[in-house]
């Protein structure tokens, strides 16, 4: 809201501040990329910690990484619409491509996010999309 004075009413308010919100996200995004990884510490392993370690923070941490992989031409798509629940033809206004691209690198990227979470970043469906990473 600091920048409220920046909207001159060539369209809707919720559409103005959508596109905020999603420069937001984007701008995190690339900022969780350039911050250092931590390097492993040697101490006492994880899970001999005497507090359970909750699943669901795990999983979250595991997908982020994974995330971090994916190129940002999947990664974008995906987390607008997984995380932030865009429609495809909302993903596609924002990042001016068409709702098909948006399917298919939806598609692609949750592929490609599942074969990093399985363990298996060479999944063998990506050789058949002529994509480079």
């Amino acid at each position: 809201m600091r920048r409220i004075d920046r909207f001159d009413g060539r369209s809707k308010f919720t559409t103005w501040m959508h596109r905020v919100v999603v420069n937001a996200c984007l701008d995190e995004l690339r900022r969780r990329g350039r911050r250092p990884v931590p390097a492993p510490v040697d101490e006492q392993p994880l899970a001999a910690v005497d507090r359970p370690v909750d699943d669901s923070v795990t999983d979250r941490l595991d997908i982020e990484e994974a995330l971090a992989q994916l190129p940002e031409a999947f990664r974008v798509p995906v987390v607008l619409c997984d995380q932030l629940g865009l429609s495809y033809e909302d993903i596609a206004t924002e990042m001016s491509i068409a709702p098909g691209t948006v399917r298919s690198r939806i598609s692609r990227g949750r592929r490609r996010l599942a074969a990093l979470l399985s363990g298996n970043p060479d999944d063998p469906g990506q050789r058949h999309t002529g994509e480079q990473t």
